[in-house]
C-alpha cells in the first residue's frame, strides 16, 4: 500500500479548530501565514511519503537490534533521520532563540502526525526530542539552554526521558535512582548520576551525534515519594569545551525490550553509573524533577494522543484501498449476481465509515487541543486552563481510537486480516503500547476527575460544556451529551467519594472527549458547507460528521450510568474471590 499524507484535512483542521489564521494575526505567530502554513504540510507530506513510509513495513519486519552494546536499525533509516534534520522539521515550533522557527505547537503537531502516520516507529525518536526540549527550555539553566538547545532543535542531538524503573512502574516516588553532588575536582557543581531505568524509547541508537537523557533521581536526605525527585541531564557523550561530543559518559544500553509492536523503535533498558562515573547536570531546583517531569509529560501526552490519530490514518487508508480492490460475493438483494468489491457491501461500508468518522473526530479534537495549547502561549489564561482539561481527553480518547481503528482494520481485510503479510496486523500490533504509557489511560482518568475536574471548582469543564451544548443548534444527541458531561461533573465534584469519581473516570473520560471532538467535527462540517473546502472534504465531511454525531455520540451518552454507579459494586468481592 502506497502511503497518501492526508494534507488537505490537515489543513482544514489547522483552520478550523486550530484556528491558525487567528493565532497567525499575533506577532508571536506572524509568520505563520495560509502559505507557510501549507507549504510546511504539503512539504512534511511529501517527506514522509518518499523518505519514512518505505521503511515502514522494512522496521516491522527486521526491528532494532542491539550487538555488542550498539543498537542498529534497519538499512535506511539512517539517511531518512539525516534527511529529517538536514530539512529542520524538528524545529517548527522550537524557540527561534536556538534555532526554531518559533511557529505554532498546531503546526508542530501536523509535521508529527504525518511523519506517524507514514512511519509509526520512527516517528517515537523526534517525539520523545520535544519533550527533552520542552524541559531543558523551562526548566535549564541558561549555559544548558545555549549547549544542548540549538542540537536538539535542529536533531543533530536527540533526547529521552527516563522515568520509570523495574519496581517503580507508573509510582514515580518509588524510584530507587541516585544522584550523588560532586564536591571537589574537575566536575564539582555536577552529579554522580547511578541506578537502571526500564521502558527509554530510543534510549541508544547511532542516528544522532549524541543522546541528551533526561533522568530522574534522587538526591541524599531528600523527602520520600514524588517531592524528592529531581531531573539531571546526563548525555551519552560528555560535550567538550567547544559543544562537541566527547569522551563516553558511564552510561550503556543493556538490553532491548522484546515487544508485540513498535518493533523500530528501541525500547531500551538502560543502566546508570555501573563504574561509579555516570556523569549528570541538575535541571532546575533540588527535589524540583516532578514540575519539569510534568512539563515533559504534557507535551507527551498529546503527542501520544497524535500516535492514535497516526495509527487510525494509516489503517484506515490500508482498510479503505483492501475493499476498493477485494472482489467478493454479489451485493445482498441484487439482481446482478456478478461479484463486487467489498466496500459495496452495507457491512464494510459501515466500518470504513466508522473508522474516517473516529479518524477524523480524533484529529480534530488534537488540533483544538493544540490551538488551545497555542493561546495559552499567547497569554490566554482560560485557553491554557482549556489545554490542560483537555490533555487527557485527547491522549486517552486518541489512543482508544487509534486501537478501535486498527482493529477494525483488520475486520475489513477478514482472514488475510489477521495474516502479516498484509500490514493490517502491524497497525494493531504498534497501535496497542499507546494507551500504556506516557501514563495509561486510567492514570489519565484519575488525573480528569482528582485534578483537571477542579480547576476553577469545575468551571472549566462546566464553561466547555455549555458552549457545546449552546453550539450544538439542532443537533440534539450532542447538546445532551455535553449536558450529561456536565451532570456528571457536577456530582463527581459534589457528593461523590473519591472512589467513586475514580471508578466511573474511565468512560466520563470518554464522555468528555467525544462530545468535544464531536463538536469539532460539526465545525468542521458547517465550514465545509460554507467556506469553499475542498471538494473532497465538502462532499464527505458532512455525512462523515452526521454519522459521528448520530451514532458515536450516542454510544458516549450511554456511558452516563457507569460514570455515576460508583465503586461499591467493584468491591463487593474481596480481592481473593474477585481474582481466584
Amino acid at each position: 500500500m502506497d502511503f497518501t499524507p492526508p494534507t488537505p484535512d490537515q489543513i482544514f483542521a489547522l483552520k478550523v479548530n486550530a484556528g491558525i489564521d487567528e493565532l497567525a494575526a499575533h506577532d508571536r505567530f506572524a509568520a505563520a501565514s495560509a502559505d507557510m502554513v501549507e507549504a510546511i504540510a504539503e512539504g512534511i507530506g511529501q517527506f514522509a511519503q518518499g523518505e519514512w513510509a518505505p521503511l515502514s513495513r522494512i522496521g516491522d519486519l527486521e526491528g532494532a537490534r542491539l550487538e555488542n552494546g550498539v543498537v542498529r536499525l534497519p538499512a535506511g533509516y539512517a539517511e531518512a533521520y539525516q534527511g529529517f534534520v538536514a530539512a529542520g522539521w524538528g524545529a517548527v515550533s522550537a524557540p527561534e532563540a536556538f534555532g526554531g522557527q518559533g511557529l505554532p505547537y498546531a503546526l508542530a503537531c501536523c509535521t508529527l502526525e504525518t511523519l506517524g502516520a507514514a512511519n509509526f516507529a520512527f516517528t517515537l525518536l523526534p517525539m520523545l526530542t520535544v519533550g527533552a526540549i520542552e524541559a531543558i527550555d523551562h526548566h535549564g539553566s541558561a549555559d544548558q539552554k545555549a549547549l544542548y538547545l540549538p542540537k536538539l532543535i535542529s536533531g543533530e542531538w536527540s533526547g529521552t526521558m527516563n522515568l520509570t524503573e523495574p519496581q517503580a512502574g507508573s509510582d514515580v516516588g518509588a524510584l530507587r535512582t541516585t544522584a550523588t553532588p560532586i564536591a571537589d575536582g574537575p566536575h564539582a557543581g555536577k552529579y554522580k548520576i547511578k541506578g537502571t531505568k526500564i521502558f527509554i524509547t530510543f534510549g541508544e541508537h547511532e542516528l544522532a551525534g549524541n543522546i541528551v537523557h533526561l533522568v530522574l533521581a534522587r538526591l541524599p536526605g531528600a523527602p520520600a515519594g514524588s517531592r524528592g525527585i529531581s531531573l539531571f541531564l546526563v548525555p551519552k557523550y560528555l560535550p567538550k569545551e567547544d559543544g562537541t561530543p566527547g569522551p563516553r559518559n558511564d552510561l550503556k544500553v543493556v538490553s532491548l525490550e522484546h515487544k508485540m509492536g513498535i518493533h523500530a523503535s528501541p525500547t531500551c533498558v538502560m543502566s546508570y553509573g555501573d563504574n561509579d562515573e555516570c556523569l549528570g547536570e541538575i535541571v532546575g531546583a533540588e527535589n524540583g524533577g516532578l514540575r519539569a517531569m510534568f512539563t515533559m509529560m504534557n507535551s507527551a501526552r498529546i503527542n501520544v494522543g497524535s500516535q492514535g490519530v497516526q495509527v487510525a490514518e494509516a489503517a484506515t487508508q490500508r482498510a479503505m484501498a483492501y475493499a476498493r480492490e477485494r472482489v467478493q460475493s454479489a451485493r445482498a438483494g441484487s439482481p446482478d449476481k456478478s461479484p463486487v468489491a467489498i466496500i459495496e457491501h452495507p457491512d464494510v461500508r459501515r466500518m470504513v465509515l466508522r473508522m474516517r468518522a473516529l479518524t477524523e473526530a480524533s484529529r480534530a479534537l488534537l488540533y483544538y487541543t493544540a490551538g488551545q495549547v497555542d493561546r495559552g502561549t499567547l497569554g490566554d489564561t482560560a485557553a491554557q486552563m482549556r489545554a490542560e482539561l483537555l490533555v487527557p481527553l485527547i491522549k486517552s480518547w486518541g489512543t482508544d481510537v487509534g486501537c478501535e481503528v486498527a482493529s477494525i482494520g483488520v475486520q475489513v481485510h477478514g482472514g488475510m486480516g489477521f495474516i502479516e503479510e498484509t500490514g493490517a496486523a502491524q497497525h494493531y500490533r504498534d497501535a496497542r503500547i499507546t494507551p500504556i504509557y506516557e501514563g495509561t489511560n486510567g492514570i489519565q482518568a484519575a488525573d480528569l476527575v482528582t485534578r483537571k475536574l477542579g480547576l476553577e471548582n469545575g468551571g472549566v469543564l462546566a464553561a466547555l460544556m455549555a458552549e457545546i451544548a449552546g453550539d450544538a443548534g439542532d443537533v440534539t444527541t450532542l447538546a445532551e451529551l455535553a449536558k450529561a458531561c456536565a451532570a456528571v461533573g457536577e456530582w463527581m465534584t459534589g457528593s461523590a467519594s473519591l472512589d467513586d469519581r475514580l471508578a466511573g473516570s474511565v468512560p466520563f473520560q470518554t464522555m468528555c472527549a467525544v462530545a468535544v471532538a464531536g463538536w469539532q467535527l460539526l465545525r468542521q462540517s458547517r465550514a465545509a458547507e460554507t467556506e469553499g473546502a475542498p471538494g473532497r472534504i465538502a462532499r464527505s465531511k458532512p455525512v462523515i460528521a452526521r454519522y459521528f454525531l448520530s451514532r458515536v455520540v450516542p454510544e458516549a451518552l450511554g456511558l452516563q450510568a457507569a460514570a455515576t454507579a460508583g465503586a461499591a459494586l467493584l468491591y463487593e468481592l474481596d480481592s481473593e474471590s474477585l481474582t481466584a
